[in-house]
């Protein structure tokens, strides 16, 4: 397990995909849903004040992550589109229960998987290995390349993502075209 800021790190390097699929407006909202949920893992701190649970347990696994991610997906669908829709910031009258769902799934996925790959690559110094793939596959992953309070890591790597988000955002390019773009393909997607 890296450090918080090697877990934003992660999620904003997980998070890259959304400057293709979204535009300007719509990755910076993506990064920052994936930043939040980065830590969506480790409710099980919180978890195990009330309940019979262990640091890097079942919240640690891709059958919580996307459980969550999925239910939360629905839960956007439902009661954020129309939100969406009329938010002026958004610029878009035609956000779709789809899009709102694909959007809020794979922010919470791609926070929650990027902290279970941060954990992998340095969960046995000072903490329990993770099985991710429970139940399925009850044994151990382990890479353990990090350490956990390793500056070089945990800054130097979020400095690096920082920085390739910053490219992206001045990176002149519109998304690709796919059924799940937020706003018009002819609305320009830069910031006044």
């Amino acid at each position: 397990m890296v450090d918080v800021s090697g877990h934003f790190a992660m999620a904003l390097l997980f998070a890259t995909p959304a400057w293709l699929l979204w535009g300007r407006r719509g990755a910076l909202g993506f990064t920052a849903f994936a930043l939040v949920t980065a830590m969506l893992p480790d409710l099980d701190l919180v978890l195990r004040q009330v309940l019979p649970i262990t640091h890097h347990g079942v919240t640690h696994t891709i059958v919580f992550v996307g459980a969550v991610s999925v239910l939360s997906g629905a839960v956007a669908s439902r009661w954020l589109t129309v939100r969406f829709n009329e938010n002026r910031w958004i610029r878009s009258t035609t956000i779709t229960r789809d899009t709102t769902f694909a959007f809020a799934t794979l922010g919470m996925l791609v926070g929650g998987f990027s902290h279970l790959f941060a954990d992998i690559l340095s969960a046995p110094d000072i903490a329990a290995p993770l099985t991710p793939f429970w139940p399925i596959y009850n044994q151990p992953v382990i890479v353990d390349v990090i350490y956990y309070d390793s500056p070089v890591w945990n800054f130097g790597l979020l400095a690096v993502a920082v920085a390739l988000h910053v490219a992206l955002a001045r990176y002149e390019s519109y998304p690709i075209e796919t059924r799940f773009r937020i706003g018009d393909s002819t609305s320009d997607d830069r910031f006044y």
